[in-house]
């Protein structure tokens, strides 16, 4: 078997037959020349079924998680929705974790509530809390990890043996770690969903998402043949130009990652000691409850990932540090080569306030881009700097006396 970065290369970017260009060519277009009635040439008819830059993309996603096949959609929510559709049934259950990305959250209990899909949040570090929440309905168990934005860590070998138990799907969301760390479906799980707009992309000018699923029978269907349906039907497929631009992405992702996690790796660290931050969460630190179990379900060894959280004193501080660095730039969404701060609990998981899953409204994330360390500890300094001046001034005790004496 190749090497990842090799599979990222070369995997599914065939080299065009007709010029000799190392680059395969993007198939601009939404219709096919036919031979005949119904007689396609290579298979494709029409866009929204195949198209051969979408196609190459897909089989990268595919060798690079160790899937039976990979899709590719417009967006990581379209990708989560059509994977929905195509498992679930009204009156099915979904355990989803607890911390985790706000739109999914929104996506499964607002939308597919409507149509009898209900769920459950559950702590996605406690497996005894996973199987007590399981249901004789329950369908599906969907988790995040590391989880979005407090990086916790699931067992992921153990969420799968409590899917198996119950006859149930478990789909990973594998977006902070990518496959270059982490490949689910190697531990038991049945899906994986990312948003190719951050990792896989990389580069912060591409939306999109994608489903890569195991060769597993699911009520009577595999799990591509119902997958890729899904996405014929529903339609909400990515672009040629999106699918050149992941595909693009996704052949320097090892690279990347490897500059990613290091540099969040020091950073990390250099925040643990300073005295605004009361708590960094990031899986690389030795003390985080998920260390070891993050170190063994990385692949090869190969680090803990580009994307940490911090929580300041209070709300206040947490803002003011939030808008005050000039290399963290305030913006939702992460993975890029740039580096970027958000604020979640107002951001990324909006949706979630004024329930039990609201973000605490201390909490920073930070997506660690490729800069010079030294240059993003000294913009760190400054948004540490702006959270001091948040804080009421206490004056050495000295002082006031002294004040007092000249009253």
């Amino acid at each position: 078997m190749s090497g990842f970065n090799t599979l990222a290369v070369h995997a599914g970017q065939h080299k065009d037959p007709h010029t000799g260009a190392v680059i395969p060519p993007i198939y601009q277009t939404s219709t096919f020349i036919q031979d005949g009635i119904n007689v396609l040439r290579a298979g494709h008819e029409y866009s929204r079924g195949s198209n051969p830059t979408r196609n190459g993309f897909e089989s990268q996603l595919a060798a690079l998680e160790g899937g039976a096949a990979g899709f590719s959609f417009a967006s990581g929510i379209a990708a989560e929705d059509a994977l929905l559709r195509a498992v679930l049934e009204p009156g099915d259950h979904i355990i989803l974790g607890a911390d985790g990305y706000g739109g999914t959250n929104r996506l499964i209990s607002k939308l597919h509530g409507k149509w009898g899909i209900t769920s459950s949040a559950v702590d996605i570090t406690n497996l005894d809390a996973v199987r007590a929440a399981v249901r004789p309905n329950t369908a599906l168990l969907w988790v995040e990890t590391p989880s979005n934005p407090l990086l916790g860590i699931a067992d992921l070998a153990g969420w799968a043996a409590i899917a198996a138990e119950h006859g149930a799907l478990l789909v990973v969301d594998n977006t902070f770690a990518t496959p270059y760390l982490q490949r689910p479906l190697d531990f038991g799980a049945h899906a994986v969903v990312h948003s190719t707009t951050k990792y896989i992309g990389g580069h912060s000018d591409v939306l999109g998402g994608a489903v890569i699923v195991a060769d597993h029978l699911h009520r009577g269907q595999s799990l591509a043949e119902a997958v890729g349906y899904q996405q014929f039907a529903g339609g909400a497929v990515s672009g040629p130009q999106d699918s050149y631009l992941a595909a693009r992405g996704l052949k320097t992702l090892g690279l990347r990652m490897e500059r990613h996690g290091a540099t969040a790796s020091t950073l990390a660290r250099w925040l643990d000691d300073q005295p605004e931050v009361t708590r960094v969460y990031y899986p690389g630190l030795e003390r985080h409850p998920g260390h070891e179990l993050a170190k063994s379900q990385s692949a090869a060894g190969r680090g803990f990932g580009g994307i940490l959280s911090l929580q300041l004193s209070d709300e206040a501080a947490a803002r003011a540090f939030a808008q005050s660095m000039e290399y963290f730039q305030l913006s939702v969404s992460l993975g890029g080569v740039e580096s970027l701060v958000c604020y979640p609990r107002e951001m990324t998981h909006a949706s979630l306030i004024g329930t039990p899953l609201e973000i605490p409204a201390n909490l920073v994330r930070l997506s660690v881009g490729i800069e010079e360390a030294d240059d993003l500890i000294a913009d760190l300094e400054r948004g540490l700097a702006a959270a001091r001046a948040t804080q009421p001034v206490h004056k050495p005790a000295v002082v006031r006396e002294k004040a007092l004496e000249n009253a």
